[in-house]
Parts: structure tokens; C-alpha cells; sequence
């Protein structure tokens, strides 16, 4: 160690050196930057990262750690004793940290910051996570937005903010050394049985592999996004959502790097269409930051009397991509091969389990957590609780994706359903989305027993569908 007295800068969900504003604050101080990580799974209790979240992270510290020419400093442990002891150790005159928005992580920060504050430690927190911060778009009336539409087009676009430019990487940072480090490995955060081998031929995690995924979304999927966004057989979407949920890459700089493209009228529908999913981002964290208790409770309380059923085996099918209804069955096998699901079939498997199987939205939210490269607390269960009917700005709960017609609209060569359900490939497109309803023969040329080879279906739609209907129904009138 030398005898520079440091600035901290604790990474978190920032592993990022462009476009990092705690980074660049302390780069402008005269004392040199001590790098800190800290993986603080005590306090983060039941939302500690899942398995696929912690390959991930094992990875992109990685190249954080090469980023930085190995100067990181890696402990594990409760943040505010680790960060009270490096400041002892280094003897540091500052923290410098990007603000997080899940409700565990304000509470800790804010302990945090009144300890170290009280011993005489400067602390600086900066917003290096979100286009509009959660605290500046308000209604009028000082209230938060609770729909969309009037959150993002006049609460945010229309309110005079604008995102920030990004700014480039410091240069000549002054990093020092610190000789009591964990290393990567020490954290012991990639499964223990390998499942993640297949996740590892679909990702780059770090800060290259995040802007090289940009780059290749604006040269090859942009142009096509708005239509091609809701089909899983093309690779129309961004798959930036882990990138951004690490802070490998700021939704400042991706924000601007799209809206820089130019093009026709048509063109421009597209860019605009992706730039409102960055806003639904934002709409996410802005839910959880003004109602804490998205992840756990429904924002609509007459859910509170809704008649989910208890059906252990019918959920367990569901994970493993066994319920006999193609689209589901393939979204599920892509979660579990690839750490990732396409957004329109997220859809489509989530209506499934809540509506179809009538099984809770946390059970899915749960299932999603582990299995998510990009599972983040406050997309998750907004998403859960969109589908679900229950969330603020939610889709009405009659609303049922029918998985077979979902199928044919979206998959209509049935290229996504053959890649991830081989054991149907042989199978006519007439019949792929609904294999009950081929022939005999029409089976038996495919080499299928249903049953054998694949489920039979685990429900039967039309009834379902009455099912789910006649429960929200019960709900009425609100309490």
C-alpha cells in the first residue's frame, strides 16, 4: 500500500470504467483510486444473486479486474463493516459510489453512509444506473406516475429532462494497490455442477462484449426491431438487458448511441419503439423505488383474495419445459440453456402459469430469479405483475395469450420451437404448436408417442381459460 490516502470507489452494479460518474469523480481528485467490490450476500437476504446472475457476475468481474490491471479489491461479507475496515486499512478520505434502487440496497447504503460520515469519511453518491432518477419525475401534484404512457411521454420526454451524455473513460487513473484481496474464484460464485456450460456459448459478459452487443444490435437488428422484436426464431432484440442490469454499459450510452442512427420515417418508428423499452426499464425501477413491496406483494390488493391453486407437479413441469404446449415447453429450454428468454415468449410462458395453470406470479418471479442472466428485481416483478393483472399499469387479467395461436403468429416456420423441442422437429408446421391435434399417422410418420416422447398437454385451453375467467371474476368489486 502506498501512503496516498484513497478514494474508495465501490463497484456494485456498475462494472463499468466509461461512462461511470463515482469512476470520473474520484479520477478528478488528487489522490489516487483504490477499486473496491464487495459481495454483500448477508444483506441482500433473499434477493442474493441466483445461479445464472452469479455466473454472470464471476465473469464480469473478470474483466472488470483486467479493466482495471488487477488493482480491484474483492471482499464478500456485510458492506458496511467491509467498507468500514478497508477505509481503516488505507486510511481513505472518501467513498464514491453509483446509487442502486432495490429497497434492501437503499436501506444498507443509507446506514452506511451516516457511519462512515459520522467517523469523518466523505461520501459521494452519483446516479450512473438510470436515464430519468426515480425522485425527478413526479405528477404535479408531487405523486409518482402510475401508468407508462404518461410517466415516459410527459413525466419524462416532455418534462425538459434529458439523459446525460456518456463520457468516456478516464484516462491515467491512479489506481493503487491493496494487498488484502479475494480473488474472482475465492467468491465461489459459478455452480457447482457445470449447468452453465451452455450459457457460456451465448454470452460475453464485461464491458467489451456489452458495446460489442450494441454494436451489432444497431447494425443488424435496429432497422427491424419494432416488428421483429416478438419473434423469438430472429434475433431482431438488443439482448442488452444483462449488460445494462451489471452496468457493464450505461443506458445513457446506449440511449444515445440509438438515438444518433439516422434514417426514414420507417426507420425512426423502430429506433423510437426501442428507446421506449429503455423507458420501460426506467418505469420498472421508478415501481420499486416508490412501492417497495413490488416483489412480494401485489400493488393491486384485491389480488390479495385471488384462488391461485396449490399444484407442486404442475409448476415442476412448467421449469422443466414439460407441459405439453410447444412454445412454452421451447421459451422454458431456452431459459435453462441459455440463461435467457425472449421477451414476447416470457410473455407467453408467464400467462401460462398464472392464468392457464392458475399458479402464483411469485412462483414464476422465483423460477425467473435463478435461472436470468439479466434477472433484476424491479424488471422481474413488474413484469410478473403486468402479466399477472396485478401490477400498477398492468394488462387486464383477461387477457389469456393463447399459446397455440402466440405460437403460430410468432414462430410461423416453427424454427424456435424445433431448435429447443427436437423431439417434435419431424412434425408439419399445421401441427407443431398443437401436437394433440395431429393424426395418427401424421404422429407415427414423425416417430412420436405423445406421452412417450412428448407431453400431453398439461391442461386443456378452452377450460383453463374459464377457469382463470371465473376466478378474477370473484375478485369483484374491488376492495
Amino acid at each position: 500500500m502506498t501512503d496516498s490516502k484513497p478514494v474508495i470507489v465501490w463497484f456494485r452494479q456498475d462494472l463499468r470504467l466509461a461512462d461511470n460518474p463515482a469512476l470520473i469523480a474520484a479520477a478528478k481528485s488528487d489522490n489516487g483510486i483504490l477499486p473496491l467490490y464487495i459481495l454483500d450476500d448477508i444483506n441482500a437476504g433473499e434477493w442474493a444473486g441466483g445461479a445464472a446472475s452469479r455466473w454472470w457476475l464471476h465473469h464480469s468481474l473478470l474483466r472488470l479486474q483486467e479493466s482495471l490491471d488487477g488493482r480491484l479489491v474483492i471482499r464478500r461479507g456485510d458492506a458496511s463493516k467491509v467498507l468500514a475496515d478497508v477505509v481503516a486499512e488505507s486510511a481513505a478520505t472518501a467513498v464514491h459510489w453509483n446509487r442502486c434502487y432495490e429497497p434492501w440496497r437503499i436501506k444498507r447504503d443509507s446506514k452506511i453512509r451516516s457511519a462512515l460520515q459520522d467517523a469523518g469519511t466523505s461520501v459521494k453518491s452519483f446516479n450512473g444506473a438510470q436515464l430519468f432518477e426515480p425522485t425527478a419525475v413526479l405528477k404535479g401534484d408531487g405523486s409518482p406516475y402510475k401508468v407508462f404512457t404518461p410517466y415516459y411521454k410527459n413525466g419524462c420526454l416532455q418534462s425538459g429532462l434529458q439523459p446525460r451524455k456518456p463520457a468516456a473513460k478516464p484516462r491515467g487513473l491512479k489506481l493503487l494497490e491493496h494487498d488484502n484481496s479475494l480473488t474472482v474464484e475465492q467468491l465461489e460464485l459459478l455452480p457447482m455442477n457445470e449447468w452453465y456450460r451452455g450459457i457460456e456459448v451465448e454470452w460475453t459478459p464485461g464491458e467489451l462484449g456489452a458495446r460489442q452487443r450494441l454494436t451489432e444490435f444497431i447494425n443488424k437488428g435496429l432497422a427491424n426491431y419494432q416488428s421483429g422484436r416478438d419473434r423469438p426464431d430472429q434475433r431482431y432484440v438488443s439482448r442488452l438487458s444483462p449488460h445494462l442490469h451489471f452496468g457493464e454499459i450505461s443506458p445513457h450510452e446506449v440511449w444515445h448511441a440509438v438515438g444518433a442512427v439516422k434514417g426514414n420515417e420507417e426507420f425512426a418508428a423502430n429506433r423510437d419503439s426501442f428507446l421506449s423499452e429503455l423507458g420501460w426499464r426506467e418505469f420498472s425501477t421508478y415501481s420499486l423505488y416508490h412501492w417497495p413491496e413490488l416483489p412480494e406483494q401485489n400493488l393491486q390488493r384485491k389480488f390479495n383474495r385471488f384462488p391461485w391453486r396449490d399444484d407442486a407437479q404442475g409448476l415442476h413441469c412448467w421449469q422443466q419445459g414439460r407441459t405439453g404446449f410447444p412454445i412454452v415447453d421451447a421459451g422454458m429450454r431456452e431459459l435453462w440453456q441459455t440463461g435467457f428468454m425472449h421477451n414476447r415468449v416470457r410473455m407467453i410462458v408467464a400467462s401460462f402459469l398464472v392464468k392457464n395453470l392458475l399458479l402464483h406470479w411469485r412462483h414464476g418471479a422465483e423460477w425467473f430469479w435463478d435461472t436470468l442472466v439479466d434477472a433484476d428485481l424491479a424488471n422481474n416483478s413488474a413484469s410478473w405483475q403486468w402479466v399477472a393483472g396485478s401490477g400498477r399499469d398492468a394488462a387486464p387479467y383477461f387477457r389469456i395469450f393463447n399459446p397455440v395461436t402466440q405460437g403460430k403468429r410468432f414462430d410461423p416456420n416453427g424454427d424456435y420451437v424445433r431448435h429447443y423441442v427436437p423431439e417434435i422437429a419431424d412434425l408439419p408446421n399445421k401441427y407443431l404448436q398443437s401436437p394433440w391435434t395431429a393424426p395418427e399417422d401424421v404422429l407415427s410418420a414423425a416417430d412420436i408417442e405423445l406421452g412417450r416422447d412428448y407431453p400431453q398437454p398439461l391442461v386443456e385451453l378452452k377450460a383453463s381459460r374459464e377457469r382463470a375467467l371465473a376466478a378474477f371474476k370473484s375478485l369483484t368489486p374491488e376492495d
